[in-house]
């Protein structure tokens, strides 16, 4: 992330003087798409993501685990799918190179894709064990953001 703050403050501040970087603006979108799926991977570990929190509250036991289960299988289905994807593209984009630096790889850039995607399947991975205990053990899943209500009528104004 701080790579991207330089590469952007740096492409303005020469913009600003009158001698852009042809590169800048390339360089900054890769460096965005980099940090989209390692962020992605990152709230994958923390259990971060979006889920279902209302539906699997109105579920107990064997039907709860089942589509815990259910769900991690078809997330593990699709970044599998994705790996696969970015490895394909991978090859296709072999010979390639950046438009506005022809000395770095095509393949470098999109890289991201096969590993952010092998990332992500590990992350959840890591974490199905203490998901299933969780959904044995309590009636709040491990990592599951809770929101609170809050009472209009006792905040200070």
């Amino acid at each position: 992330m701080a790579v991207l703050a330089v590469v952007v403050v740096v492409g303005v501040i020469f913009r600003k003087s009158g001698a852009s970087l042809i590169w800048y603006d390339e360089v900054a979108s890769i460096l965005l798409a980099w940090l989209t799926y390692y962020g992605a991977a990152l709230a994958a570990l923390n259990r971060a993501h979006i889920g279902m929190p209302t539906l699997l509250d109105r579920l107990r036991g064997t039907s709860r685990t089942a589509l815990v289960l259910f769900g991690e299988v078809c997330t593990i289905s699709f970044f599998a799918v994705l790996t696969w994807a970015g490895v394909r593209v991978l090859t296709v984009l072999g010979g390639t190179s950046l438009v506005s630096l022809p000395s770095v790889p095509m393949s470098l850039a999109q890289s991201v894709i096969p590993i952010g995607a092998v990332l992500f399947i590990a992350a959840q991975l890591l974490t199905i064990g203490d998901v299933l205990g969780s959904v044995k053990r309590t009636d709040t899943i491990a990592g599951e953001r809770t929101l609170v209500a809050v009472d209009p009528e006792g905040v200070d104004r």
